[in-house]
């Protein structure tokens, strides 16, 4: 009888599917985690981009409302697709000694994680400008999450930075 039980091949599909089946089910939802965490820091970088280009057009120092207003609303515009807006955190920054002082410039974090911002500035004409935008992805698979995330509560650390100088935007005419 147990030869007969051992030599019976009923059912080794669904043993065989079952072995591989979880693993596979675990790879695919890793991808989608993954392939959404990429996407998220594309858009937020697509999302500084644009913003810093209001910056560096002038079209920001030339609004009629509130310059801080208009550039969180510009990243937002962007980024919430995939992210949540009240979390991503940003500083605007003007140096007077050009590209080598905004080099020297490094993000400042509070023992939550925080960036320390230095503010909102967007200068003026032919200023030298840094961008700066931080957001924690938050990872929601529990065996890829532990893996990935460099962030507090199970989050992904992305950071978007970039230096320009703003165009002479300002005509006399």
């Amino acid at each position: 009888m147990l030869c007969k039980w051992s030599k019976n091949e009923d059912g080794a599909t669904a043993v065989e599917f079952a072995i591989v089946g979880v693993p596979f089910v675990f790879m695919l939802i890793g991808i989608a985690e993954v392939s959404l965490m990429y996407a998220a820091n594309s858009l937020l970088q697509d999302a500084t981009s644009e913003a810093a280009r209001m910056i560096r057009t002038g079209q920001l120092q030339q609004s009629a409302g509130d310059p801080e207003d208009a550039f969180r609303d510009e990243i937002c515009r962007i980024s919430s697709v995939f992210l949540n807006c009240a979390n991503i955190q940003y500083e605007v920054v003007t140096f007077g000694g050009g590209f080598q002082e905004a080099q020297d410039n490094q993000p400042e974090f509070d023992s939550e994680g925080n960036l320390v911002s230095q503010g909102f500035n967007p200068g003026g004409v032919s200023d030298v400008v840094l961008i700066r935008t931080v957001y924690y992805y938050p990872l929601l698979t529990p065996f890829i999450g532990p893996m990935l995330a460099d962030g507090p509560n199970q989050t992904k650390f992305m950071m978007t930075t970039m230096v320009l100088q703003t165009e002479p935007y300002e005509f006399g005419g």
